[in-house]
């Protein structure tokens, strides 16, 4: 059972670490071409769109395995080993907070901003602090993804 935590946490923060990487590299790139009606169209139905039954799978199990793994050591497993399972989930864990305490509340200020006709100012503001924090979380995926990689194949 413990390998099994292991290998679930490796695809799963891999899987998630990929997903905001591909976001940050492609779509909101994409969308700083387009103009402010359509940028916060789009974003907003994103928003809506994100948190199915995938996403939250991976969002949840990004933390949640690599902390379960950290529980449950397989036999044998290097202190080391166990140390960056802990830390790969201490990242996750910094990642879920930035998008708690920051994604998540622009996105629902983009949301009540709907029909204001502001398009640009609604844009203002979500857009660079949103790609700043998605940013960060990004990073902090990656390396809980980088550090379960290493925990599982030593």
């Amino acid at each position: 059972m413990p390998e099994v935590l292991e290998i679930l946490a490796l695809a799963c923060t891999g899987l998630y670490a990929g997903y905001m990487v591909a976001f940050m590299s492609g779509v909101m790139p994409a969308l700083k071409e387009v103009d402010d009606a359509s940028f916060t169209l789009v974003m907003r139905a994103v928003n809506r769109k994100v948190p199915g039954p995938l996403f939250l799978l991976l969002f949840l199990g990004s933390l949640a395995l690599p902390v379960a793994s950290f529980f449950v050591a397989p036999d044998g497993r290097a202190s080391g080993d166990t140390t960056l399972m802990g830390v790969a989930a201490g990242c996750a864990l910094v990642g879920h907070l930035i998008t708690s305490g920051g994604n998540v509340p622009l996105n629902n200020a983009l949301e009540s901003s709907k029909g204001r006709g502001d398009e640009r100012g609604a844009r203002t503001a979500f857009e660079g602090r949103w790609s700043a924090l998605h940013a960060l979380r990004t990073l902090f995926a990656a390396a809980a993804f980088g550090l379960v990689a290493v925990a599982v194949t030593r």
